[in-house]
């Protein structure tokens, strides 16, 4: 491990892992780790008070491995956080095969070295089929994670987008979600919404969409271990929450992904030809951002 060096509230460091050079941010509340060569993957967030750990991984350990573009989710390291854009799902957009989760995840990003001196891990990457540049930058103030989002047109005609960011959360007993009366109403004919299980209890796994909304909050919560993970984002850049479990019905994992969408459904050929995608004009650039808040009470 490369010793930690200190900034004014946040300590920045990196180590290696199976051959991979991993980067994180730490101060008194809160670590943040991720790997740039596979597609900036935050790979841990741990609440330092609680020892919480935030992302999954699947039974046996964390398994750090490269993907190659064009290849099915399925088969990545099925850790942590990704980002998927400019679709979910795999589709034929503008006689462009895109591929499952989009093009990022599976490629290597440019980490800014000197920002990270700074206590900031901008990260970036250039597509390699759709004409954009996409830049995420991170900062922790206190218990909070400020991710700051940019994506750049580099193509003369006005380009349609979906962006979907994509945590992998564990579940325990005692999680639960917290959610706006908003969402719940979009979400009112899920019954596995309340406790994260399905009925009858077997093997099963789901995926939902709420929106468009006007209050971007969603939150999970444990509450044997008083556990909090909370996201809020701007509406009128993001309109919709995602929400993925698997309970042992897709190979056989356990797992919950709250995803802050720009629309829906995952295709983005579905979500465009509805108008229910993002839309960046000629040579221009848009931004977003996130706040997500690490806690551990009520």
């Amino acid at each position: 491990m490369i010793a930690i060096t200190p900034t004014p509230e946040t300590q920045t460091g990196k180590y290696l892992e199976q051959g991979f050079e991993v980067f994180f941010l730490r101060n008194d509340a809160l670590e943040l780790a991720l790997v740039p060569a596979l597609g900036a993957k935050i790979i841990s967030l741990r609440n330092v008070v609680t020892g919480h750990e935030w992302m999954w991984h699947p039974p046996g350990g964390r398994k750090l491995f490269r993907n190659r573009l064009g290849d099915d989710f399925a088969s990545s390291t099925m850790i942590g956080w990704d980002e998927c854009i400019p679709t979910i799902a795999p589709c034929v957009w503008k006689r462009r095969q895109l591929p499952d989760h989009g093009e990022i995840w599976s490629v290597p990003w440019c980490i800014d070295l000197a920002a990270f001196c700074r206590g900031i891990l901008k990260t970036s990457v250039t597509f390699a089929i759709s004409p954009f540049h996409f830049e995420r930058r991170i900062e922790l103030r206190g218990n909070e994670i400020h991710l700051n989002y940019r994506l750049e047109n580099v193509s003369n005609l006005a380009e349609e987008f979906l962006w979907a960011m994509h945590p992998l959360l564990p579940v325990r007993d005692g999680d639960q979600l917290e959610l706006t009366a908003e969402t719940r109403k979009y979400l009112a004919g899920e019954q596995w919404i309340n406790d994260l299980k399905f009925k009858p209890e077997k093997p099963a796994c789901a995926k939902v969409y709420a929106g468009p909304l006007r209050e971007g909050q969603a939150g999970f919560v444990n509450s044997a271990t008083r556990d909090r993970l909370r996201f809020e984002w701007d509406t009128k850049a993001n309109n919709t929450l995602g929400l993925w479990l698997t309970r042992g019905g897709w190979n056989g994992y356990h797992h919950l992904v709250l995803e802050p969408i720009n629309g829906a459904p995952d295709p983005l050929d579905v979500a465009a030809k509805t108008g229910r995608c993002g839309i960046v004009p000629p040579r221009e650039t848009l931004f977003w951002n996130v706040k997500v808040t690490v806690s551990s009470e009520f």
